[in-house]
């Protein structure tokens, strides 16, 4: 049985991502998937994205990822930009929209925020027929798998760790490793079953929450002068999105 650690919005805190790898050392997991936005909001985005290079087997691309490949008029990008360099921006450019393999027989689907776009949210809240559109085939498929329909989805973006099944189907969030808006925790999810096997056997997804230093990471984040350091610091003690404010 293989298990593989899936990670996502990390953010650029360090603080947080040091925490979850040596949880993921600790339990004796090689293998990491990462859902994108390693980038955004944290004080420390080279340093990210420097250790998922070296760690992550997988990476997909976030919306953050490539905002600040674009974004010229921002400094909430501008500012994560001039960090990592243009190196790093090249590589944030390369990372695939999404990644599709088999695990005990199932097709697994793991990508950023949704098969339409990595711009396109969708809640554990939202109606069902959004939900179920998670299911839906990548919108410019390279492959078969990607033109077919997964039998489970993975994804980040929300900072919601949940899992749900729909008409017979699994979609799961792997919540956030440097934002979390559920719980003042990191989250990550690990999978269990086959790896690259068509015979159905078992599979498991499980949740996982590591607490983390958040008042060393709020002293990074001040040091550095990251933009929006009220609004972040608010999240990383709360939990609450400053969305939810109407900011």
């Amino acid at each position: 049985m293989e298990r593989i650690a899936v990670v996502s919005d990390i953010h650029g805190n360090k603080t947080a991502w040091d925490a979850v790898v040596a949880d993921i050392e600790r339990r004796g997991i090689t293998r990491i998937f990462c859902l994108g936005d390693l980038v955004g909001k944290g004080p420390m985005p080279a340093e990210v994205v420097d250790s998922i290079r070296e760690r992550a087997e997988i990476v997909v691309r976030g919306n953050w990822d490539e905002l600040v490949t674009k974004v010229q008029d921002n400094i909430n990008f501008t500012w994560q930009a001039e960090r990592l360099g243009e190196e790093r921006l090249m590589y944030l450019l390369t990372l695939p929209f999404s990644y599709d393999f088999r695990l005990s027989g199932r097709h697994i689907r793991l990508l950023h925020a949704s098969p339409q776009s990595v711009y396109h949210r969708v809640q554990p809240w939202d109606e069902e027929k959004l939900r179920l559109a998670m299911f839906d085939p990548i919108v410019t498929p390279k492959d078969e798998m990607e033109a077919a329909s997964p039998d489970v989805v993975g994804y980040g973006d929300v900072h919601n760790a949940y899992l749900q099944h729909l008409d017979g189907k699994v979609l799961f969030n792997a919540g956030s490793v440097g934002n979390p808006l559920d719980l003042t925790q990191a989250s990550y999810c690990i999978l269990e079953g086959d790896f690259d096997s068509r015979q159905t056997g078992s599979f498991n997804i499980q949740f996982v929450r590591v607490p983390y230093n958040i008042e060393l990471e709020v002293e990074r984040a001040a040091a550095a002068g990251v933009p929006s350091l009220d609004l972040y610091i608010r999240e990383l003690r709360t939990g609450v999105y400053r969305g939810m404010a109407g900011e």
